[in-house]
């Protein structure tokens, strides 16, 4: 595996996506089991992980993803997964954070609960002093990325690089609430703190670090959606202070962040636009960003990346990752839509430094999910066939 800090290639534009990828059943048994701490049993959930880490790398290979991840097949949800790796979290009654948009239609709300579409899922609350607990299945996942890329490797289309998902302090903070710290500020620290252990882990193994920080967006409609945009801004600013702390220790070319407004069917008509937040995700020390770039709220963000590139605010080393497809939806993009949007990024930050992506996870909490598992993966292709079709123009290939 290629481990070079380089997240683009000089000769083509290169694929990846968010992370997290459709679990088969057997799998989701397994991680709820291991939530509960019914019916597990550790030896049956490392046999099965490592199994279907394999599986889900090789047909990311296959379907020619350069960036391939474990498709978070070991974790229930991308934030939650923290409290089997932390101390001072423990399983309370909380209400629901529901997002605001679902309140103005009441019935759609209704139904996509009734769909499964909202799942229900034990929140870890905040009682004590937070500190690394136990991170024998962070090095557990690591083993087995490690392991399933060198088996891709021998493939017609082996792997580039990989990168694995981990949540950020901010997201933690938001989602998971905070009834020990005496301030936001307290505990933002105790998080980055803690959770530096695991982002210096991950990329000391050789990986890709990928920080996920919904916290940025949906944040602003779901905890912070009964306060003004300037509250939710500061912070924003504070969840970002924590996350560049945290990675003080990492190069900026080693991480990527990947920002989102919730992956989830919905009006979404209360997501904070992208000119309000741009200046605190550019913040952030991760050199590549991941957004969302292919749903019908957000497709047109790119004019607020290109009003950034020509009043200078994107820095030199900065890779754009836009979402070139949609990943709340069974529609497989055609591969000259990936192309032309591919092609849109490319002319504001330049050929070497865009990246294929798509919008977020296919996966982001066990058994739930919009797209049928093969769907995904032909998307998946779709997209690698669109970057061919870009990478032919920008780099003049007959």
């Amino acid at each position: 595996m290629n481990t070079s800090p380089r997240h683009t290639s000089p000769q083509r534009i290169l694929t990846t996506h968010v992370g997290s990828l459709p679990r088969p059943e057997h799998v989701v048994t397994q991680l709820f089991a291991q939530d509960s701490g019914l019916n597990y049993i550790e030896a049956e959930f490392d046999t099965i992980m490592a199994a279907e880490v394999s599986g889900v790398v090789a047909r990311q290979a296959a379907s020619r993803v350069d960036v391939v991840s474990d498709g978070e097949m070991s974790k229930i949800s991308y934030a939650t997964y923290i409290r089997h790796r932390l101390t001072g979290f423990e399983l309370g009654e909380m209400p629901r954070a529901t997002p605001r948009d679902l309140d103005d239609f009441p019935d759609f709300k209704e139904r996509l609960a009734k769909l499964g579409a909202t799942p229900k899922y034990q929140r870890p609350i905040c009682t004590g002093p937070i500190a690394v607990k136990d991170l024998a299945g962070l090095h557990k996942d690591i083993a087995n990325l490690q392991t399933a890329v060198a088996a891709a490797g021998s493939t017609a289309t082996p792997p580039v690089r990989a990168f694995m998902n981990s949540a950020s302090p901010g997201v933690i903070a938001v989602f998971q609430p905070n009834r020990y710290y005496a301030s936001t500020e307290q505990y933002l620290q105790a998080l980055a703190e803690a959770m530096a252990t695991e982002y210096e882990a991950i990329v000391a193994a050789g990986l890709d670090l990928q920080i996920d920080a919904p916290d940025l967006a949906m944040g602003r409609h779901i905890k912070f959606r009964d306060v003004d945009d300037n509250e939710f801004l500061r912070n924003a600013h504070l969840q970002v202070e924590a996350l560049n702390h945290a990675l003080r220790n990492i190069p900026a070319e080693r991480i990527r962040m990947h920002v989102c407004w919730g992956n989830y069917e919905g009006p979404h008509h209360f997501d904070i636009g992208l000119e309000k937040i741009l200046d605190v995700v550019l913040k952030a020390k991760p050199a590549t960003v991941l957004f969302e770039g292919a749903n019908p709220r957000h497709a047109h963000e790119w004019e607020v990346w290109a009003k950034a590139g020509r009043e200078g605010k994107i820095a030199d080393h900065k890779v754009l990752a836009p979402g070139v497809l949609d990943t709340v939806n069974n529609f497989i993009e055609h591969p000259r839509l990936v192309a032309q949007r591919l092609l849109t990024y490319a002319n504001i930050v330049g050929r070497e430094r865009v990246m294929a992506a798509t919008d977020c996870g296919f996966g982001t909490f066990a058994g739930f999910g919009a797209i049928h598992p093969p769907i995904c993966f032909a998307k998946l292709a779709s997209m690698a066939e669109g970057a061919k079709m870009a990478s032919d123009e920008l780099w003049g290939r007959a």
